[in-house]
């Protein structure tokens, strides 16, 4: 019978049969034979991503580089022998939400979500840290090859501090920061889907950086858009410059896909206001719009002069074409389709209905404070929802993060933040969900970070930031109270009428060590006299529930779907989605119990090694399941 492997997929096995689509980095600009610049594979590249040690690739080319960079790719390629243990008591609605908090290092979640999510979300937000010389980057060291740290990853429960501070005297300033974050982006790629995008926020001192690390890892031609949102509207004097804007960074995952990538904005009544009809038209309501275009888009047929019906005359301004040719125009005038004015003798424009348009706004490039809140609108509202006490130092506007829901996401999205912070990214989920309805559904990330003694945080009690993050998420859902067939979201401004069915729940899930003891791994490195000690290969305080998220995980089943457990012949059975899996840890399996579980036709099923009642049952269930099953895949752990 075949085994879980039970850890992460090792990507440099797999990334073999996936250049192209995997390695936008390796295609790079190099010199040929006749001294001509040319698109090439970048080999040196190509051999560090399909090895488990770090290369040396001496030649030159052009590309991003820095100290560490062979060392980052390593981290994001390296399997882990990790796994995420079920936390009930810190959850709401555990077994109906669909919604995730992950507690634990990034890079560790971000692999084990990788056979469960892959090509599966939709939008990414991250807010990671802006590298100000104060900010807290994570320390990831693989110093050893990738098999080693596997061995390693398991064997110990802590690599010492997982952030260090990032001090701009640091010799390593900019390298520090890039190793950190490389591995992490390359990982969240492989989670889009090919529709899906990712935003980045950061201010000017990294931007530069962030965009050359984003044209390597998700292809120059996928960049979207640097959003600019106006983070303050104050002077800020004791500065010599005072910056009241951040960025916002945007790639696609297939710009072949951009327009399903970025959605319109709703018409708002500013631009409702622009669509009238003075001459009663009877297509409807319409704006006008410039007939001219510049010159360097028109061809030669579109440089006349036109003649209105009254005997006008319009020549057509320097640098300045007309949008129609000469007979197309004269049509739309004659169907009522160009504006010149009450009169007749006005500047030529054309109509745009709207009704024959999409009712929609396509987003631009700068986001105002007015529309999308403030740095200081967001710590008023947290500490709204936290009776008065700023609990966190750099909250984002529930707006913005809302604005870029609003562009990059569908109704039914998975919506994914790996620098969950005060979870804004679950609160703004909520609230759009509260908007429009969907059934969005988030997947945060936070490390289990201490609260400095003398934080507001700490004295309200708080001892860690995914604390706050989880009471922000619960306060969110205890304003969503039932009144009615409705229920109201007070979000300090706004007031949302939404169904009953919005899932304010979350699933807390813990990144720790394998649920399997090293024998599992590293059977050869037993000795013979500790064979006996050995029989079990689970780790003594692991729950058969922790068993279940570790075989969810390394199996690739959605981390979010129902979980329903029955007791069969005096065994625990954990049915996941009905039929999706069925996996019984008990001790003390018999053939009639293996037969009842095959009758029901899961998808999947698994038991331990140290299940089974006696030989011959091991032995018998992969027939049992071939004669009333055949379709369930068997395995054992």
């Amino acid at each position: 019978m075949e085994k879980l492997k039970m850890h992460t997929p090792d990507l440099t096995g797999e990334n073999v049969e996936k250049i192209a689509a995997l390695f936008p980095n390796c295609v790079t600009e190099a010199t040929d034979e006749n001294g001509k610049l040319t698109r090439a594979v970048d080999f040196d590249q190509l051999r560090q991503e399909l090895s488990g040690t770090i290369v040396d690739g001496p030649r030159e080319r052009y590309h991003l580089d820095w100290p560490g960079k062979r060392e980052a790719i390593l981290a994001a390629n390296a399997p882990i022998a990790k796994t995420l243990r079920p936390c009930r008591e810190e959850s709401v609605d555990f077994d109906a939400t669909k919604n995730l908090f992950i507690e634990g290092d990034n890079l560790d979640a971000l692999k084990l979500l990788q056979e469960t999510y892959l090509g599966k979300v939709k939008l990414i937000y991250i807010d990671p840290p802006y590298n100000t010389g104060q900010d807290f980057l994570y320390k990831d060291d693989f110093a050893e090859d990738s098999q080693s740290y596997l061995l390693r990853s398991n064997q110990e429960d802590e690599t010492g501090n997982r952030l260090v501070t990032n001090s701009d005297s640091n010799g390593r300033f900019h390298s520090d920061w890039m190793s950190q974050l490389y591995p992490r982006l390359k990982l969240a790629r492989t989670l889009l889907r090919d529709d899906g995008a990712i935003f980045i926020s950061i201010d000017d001192r990294e931007i530069h950086n962030l965009r050359k690390m984003c044209d390597e890892i998700f292809g120059e031609g996928n960049f979207v858009s640097t959003f600019v949102w106006e983070k303050r509207t104050n002077r800020e004097n004791r500065k010599v410059i005072s910056s009241r804007h951040d960025n916002i960074l945007c790639y696609c995952r297939d710009a072949a896909k951009v327009r399903q990538v970025i959605n319109q904005l709703k018409m708002t009544e500013k631009a409702l206001a622009n669509y009238k009809n003075p001459d009663d038209d009877p297509r409807g309501l319409w704006k006008s719009d410039p007939a001219t275009a510049q010159a360097g888009h028109g061809t030669k047929d579109q440089f006349y002069t036109f003649i209105a019906p009254s005997g006008k005359v319009h020549d057509l301004e320097s640098g300045c074409c007309w949008r129609y040719t000469e007979p197309v125009m004269t049509k739309l005038v004659e169907e009522g389709r160009i504006w010149l004015g009450r009169d007749g003798n006005g500047v030529p424009r054309t109509k745009t209905y709207l009704e024959a348009k999409e009712r929609g706004l396509v987003p631009e490039s700068i986001w105002f404070a007015e529309d999308v809140g403030t740095n200081e609108t967001a710590k008023n509202l947290l500490k709204e929802q936290f009776d008065g006490k700023a609990v966190f130092e750099t909250p984002k506007p529930v707006d913005l993060i809302k604005r870029v829901i609003e562009v990059a996401s569908n109704a039914d999205s998975i919506v994914l933040d790996f620098y969950a912070g005060s979870g804004v990214t679950a609160h703004a989920v909520l609230a759009q969900n509260a908007v429009d309805r969907g059934t969005r559904r988030f997947v945060l990330v936070q490390l289990t970070e201490p609260c400095d003694e003398n934080s507001e945080a700490f004295k309200a009690g708080f001892k860690d930031v995914t604390d706050i993050a989880k009471e922000r998420i619960r306060k969110c859902g205890e304003a969503l109270r039932i009144s009615g067939s409705e229920e109201s979201l007070d979000q300090g401004t706004l007031e949302f009428k939404v169904p009953v069915v919005l899932d304010k729940g979350f699933r807390v899930l813990k990144i720790d060590t394998s649920n399997m003891r090293d024998v599992y791994y590293a059977p050869d490195a037993v000795a013979q006299g500790d064979l006996l000690a050995q029989v079990d290969n689970i780790k003594p305080d692991r729950t058969p529930e922790d068993l279940l998220f570790q075989v969810l995980v390394d199996w690739g089943i959605d981390l979010a779907l129902p979980i329903a457990a029955e007791t069969i012949a005096g065994n625990k059975v954990f049915f996941v989605d009905t039929n999706a899996l069925a996996a019984c840890f008990d001790a003390g399996l018999t053939d009639d119990m293996v037969k009842d579980i095959a009758k029901r036709k899961p998808l999947r099923v698994v038991f331990r090694d140290a299940s089974y009642g006696t030989d011959s049952v091991k032995i018998n269930v992969g027939q049992i399941f071939k004669l009333l099953s055949p379709d369930t895949e068997v395995r054992s752990i």
